[in-house]
């Protein structure tokens, strides 16, 4: 009884030892684009609303290990959230990739709308969660293209270069049906294998390869638009699910309002990025309007394809595109 008596003595007097806040690291492998700014609000909005119980640090750039480390370490609580492409997850759940199928979004408003729309995106959020991981958020960051060392300016430039794509069915075929070698591998090695000659080219979005200065070795940005790149953030279920409800609630509240709300900071990011690339001596390409209908009807198929062999993975994709075209204007 004496000894109670003294902890709850200490406790009183020294409340900061009683209170030490929870600490939530966050890990991406970007730097200063949308997944690196949608982690300074969420732990804005948590510190925020967490009444000094949740303390944030975050870790762009990789300095966690390579994605797919990071992705173990959250799944396993070593790090706290981990954010960027829903494909990286398609080996613990292949229904992650389905928001790289061509055709379904007809820019970055389109798919926002959609994915924010709980009838899709509630259900999209809780994937992974026999395997570790809840969602907290889903947004998107921009149309995708294409980065290569010596310049292509129509489909017919791709042929036969090694390009990097994420690892998934979905990003592999895009690249096949382009008649161009699908390369999957992280992204922290893929500035260095571009200078090496070991890849011809990158597929991504502008504003991720420009935030990292891709434009030494990749001069030449073929802008496809075929696809709207998305980006999740998951957190490890079991920190999360070991919260009291009442901060369990902040954190979720708090991925679903900056999802919701990051959308400005996207489309004036990507204006940003256009500008900073041809500063740096790159160069945006647009295909002619013959070549971006044939892109349309070669990569529209893919979905559809892909998603066929998997029932589960079909149902979703169904739905994101019953949704998805609720959502059009």
């Amino acid at each position: 009884m004496k000894t109670l008596l003294t902890y709850l003595l200490l406790a009183l007097s020294f409340p900061a030892l009683a209170q030490t806040p929870q600490v939530m690291k966050l890990s991406t492998a970007t730097l200063n684009d949308l997944q690196h700014e949608w982690f300074k609000r969420f732990a804005a909005e948590v510190e925020k609303n967490a009444g000094g119980r949740i303390k944030a640090e975050i870790y762009p750039a990789s300095q966690l290990g390579q994605i797919a480390q990071q992705i173990q370490g959250t799944q396993f609580g070593s790090i706290q959230a981990w954010s960027g492409p829903p494909q990286f997850l398609a080996g613990i759940d292949r229904r992650y990739e389905i928001l790289s199928a061509p055709g379904v979004f007809r820019d970055t408003e389109h798919a926002h709308r959609t994915l924010q729309d709980p009838e899709f995106g509630s259900v999209f959020l809780q994937l992974g969660g026999d395997k570790g991981l809840r969602g907290v958020g889903l947004f998107v960051t921009g149309p995708m293209g294409i980065a290569t060392r010596t310049r292509a300016a129509r489909l017919a430039d791709l042929e036969g270069r090694k390009i990097r794509v994420l690892a998934s069915d979905m990003e592999r075929e895009q690249m096949r049906r382009l008649k161009a070698t699908p390369v999957p591998m992280s992204l922290g090695e893929v500035l260095t294998a571009l200078q090496q000659a070991a890849l011809d080219g990158v597929m991504s979005t502008l504003p991720v390869i420009s935030a990292l200065r891709f434009y030494d070795a990749t001069k030449h940005y073929l802008a496809i638009d075929h696809v709207m790149v998305s980006v999740i953030t998951v957190m490890s279920k079991s920190w999360l699910d070991n919260l009291p409800a009442d901060l369990q609630k902040v954190v979720l509240d708090a991925g679903q309002k900056v999802s919701n709300d990051v959308l400005p900071w996207a489309l004036a990011s990507f204006n940003e990025h256009r500008d900073i690339w041809a500063k740096n001596g790159g160069e945006i390409i647009q295909l002619p309007a013959t070549e971006r209908g044939a892109v349309a009807r070669m990569m529209a198929p893919i979905g559809p394809e892909v998603t066929a062999k998997d029932p589960g993975q079909k149902a979703l994709f169904d739905l994101m595109v019953r949704v998805a075209k609720r959502h059009e204007k």
